[in-house]
């Protein structure tokens, strides 16, 4: 990851929330983990981009709902000044509206508040890795969203991509981990990384966010169920 040094392999987090008791208690709970190292804290949206770009956080974990500005729009400004730093979003709400606008900002990762200490560090671990931790029914609103808003792509063709491509993109996009989709395939989790970053460079793409909307836009998830997913 891009912020490590050599004598630091540690997931370098940033967490951003108004209530400094749940700052402190993510820090000292991901610390107590041994394998974060938490760079930096931000109370709100305004702060979370003002300090982003000087620690380069590998993942940020993001309250929605903040004052002055909220997740989302410190999400979007987020990625375009770190388009390499991953942002999970970290919600006490239950609508999934401000998710599906976050993971449409870039978000990669979302998880409620109420989550269980192994399955924040489970998701933070992901979402660094460059996997999409959202669940289904979020990810099929944001899909839906987009596939009702667009007309298919005719700027790339599709043939650029192979059968076995067009697969894993398809899963990915599903929202299966590396080592799921590797199951599926026969494959190693790290043979299946390195087919998306070569899918991410056939597209012309840069995030895995423009890859999944690339994939809906093209009707790759047009047959799209929940049935193989996690959440």
């Amino acid at each position: 990851m891009s912020s490590h040094n050599s004598s630091d392999s540690k997931i370098q987090v940033m967490i951003v929330d108004d209530h400094s008791i749940t700052r402190d208690g993510l820090q000292a709970l991901l610390e107590q983990a041994g394998e974060f190292k938490v760079i930096g804290q931000a109370g709100d949206g305004v702060e979370a981009v003002r300090i982003a770009p000087k620690l380069n956080p590998d993942v940020i974990i993001m309250d929605v709902m903040m004052p002055r500005k909220d997740g989302v729009d410190a999400c979007r400004e987020v990625m375009e000044t770190l388009p390499d730093t991953k942002v999970l979003i970290l919600t006490a709400a239950t609508n999934e509206d401000a998710v599906i606008e976050a993971v449409a900002a870039g978000a990669t990762g979302y998880l409620q508040k109420f989550s269980g200490r192994d399955q924040l560090l489970a998701t933070i671990r992901d979402v660094a890795a460059g996997e999409l931790r959202v669940p289904a029914s979020v990810v099929k609103r944001v899909f839906s969203g987009i596939r009702g808003q667009t007309e298919p792509s005719n700027e790339q063709d599709l043939a650029g991509l192979s059968a076995r491509e067009s697969e894993v993109l398809t899963l990915f996009s599903q929202g299966l981990s590396y080592a799921q989709i590797g199951e599926v395939k026969g494959n190693s989790p790290v043979t299946i990384r390195n087919t998306i970053y070569r899918i991410e460079r056939k597209l012309g793409v840069k995030t895995k966010q423009e890859i999944v909307v690339w994939a809906v836009r093209n009707g790759l998830l047009d047959d799209y169920t929940t049935d193989n997913q996690n959440f």
